[in-house]
């Protein structure tokens, strides 16, 4: 990765034990992990600061995993950064293109297969950064081309 800083990644679920099968998998991995136990807290915590990748339970009380997502791609802040869904709900076509429609990267169906998190975490990291990276090269570029136009 072209960055060294460690990504930051906010885990959200309204069950204890879950968010820490997750840290479980992921401490150690060179990540800073956050974690939310609602989609209000996860909305309030991802305005604080900034995330590369959020890992959000479908199933929650309150406020489930598609509302919140739905209310993080309305946020200037927010809208770009990756998101999988946790659930074990449904596999079902219709329930996971819901979560697509959404802006999901990615789903993850329980039991949470502990390779497959890894895997799936690491490349939505790394293709986030490097969609920001080629978002910047082309801010830099359509400067430079103001520039000579000036």
């Amino acid at each position: 990765m072209a960055e060294r800083i460690k990504p930051n990644i906010l885990l959200v679920d309204d069950r204890p034990e879950n968010l820490l099968v997750l840290e479980g998998v992921l401490d150690g991995e060179g990540y800073n992990l956050h974690k939310a136990n609602s989609g209000p807290e996860a909305l309030r915590i991802v305005l604080k600061q900034p995330f590369d990748l959020i890992l959000l339970d479908v199933q929650m009380p309150e406020m489930d995993g598609f509302e919140v997502a739905r209310l993080l791609r309305g946020k200037k802040e927010s809208k770009e950064i990756p998101i999988i869904f946790i659930t074990a709900i449904s596999k079902e076509a219709k329930y996971v293109s819901r979560g697509f429609e959404l802006g999901a990267e990615n789903y993850l169906f329980k039991p949470i297969d502990p390779n497959i998190l890894k895997e799936k975490v690491r490349n939505a990291i790394q293709y986030y950064r490097y969609k920001r990276q080629m978002k910047m090269y082309e801010e830099q570029l359509q400067a430079k081309r103001k520039e000579r136009v000036k």
